[in-house]
């Protein structure tokens, strides 16, 4: 199994998508590539996000400019996603009294009760 893929490759792979939307979806830098010798290289989560492109574009009938909003929204979630990890992380490897005490806190911290 390879890790990159030419653009050839990922129009037969992703096979809702034409070459046409595949440069469009570049230039609209919704994917990026890697450039490489032989052109563009494509990774296998461009080629999950070509996928998620072709059903933002034909299933739903979205524009450039809704397409552009639904992935950033899309981005920003699995940015803050990943920040959430992180801090779950940090908080797991403090010392006893300061992670409950920074549990706590975060607690008291909460916008809505859900009692």
């Amino acid at each position: 199994m390879t890790d990159r893929y030419s653009e050839d490759q990922v129009v037969t792979i992703v096979t809702r998508l034409t070459r046409t939307e595949l440069v469009r979806f570049v230039e609209g830098e919704f994917v990026k590539p890697k450039r490489g010798a032989g052109g563009y290289e494509f990774r296998r989560i461009d080629i999950a996000r070509l996928e998620l492109l072709c059903d933002l574009s034909q299933d739903l009938d979205l524009d450039e400019t809704a397409i552009g909003i639904v992935i950033s929204l899309i981005d920003q979630l699995h940015a803050a996603r990943q920040d959430l990890t992180a801090m779950a992380r940090a908080i797991e490897i403090l010392p006893p009294e300061l992670r409950d005490s920074v549990l706590e806190a975060l607690k008291q911290d909460k916008p809505f009760d859900s009692a």
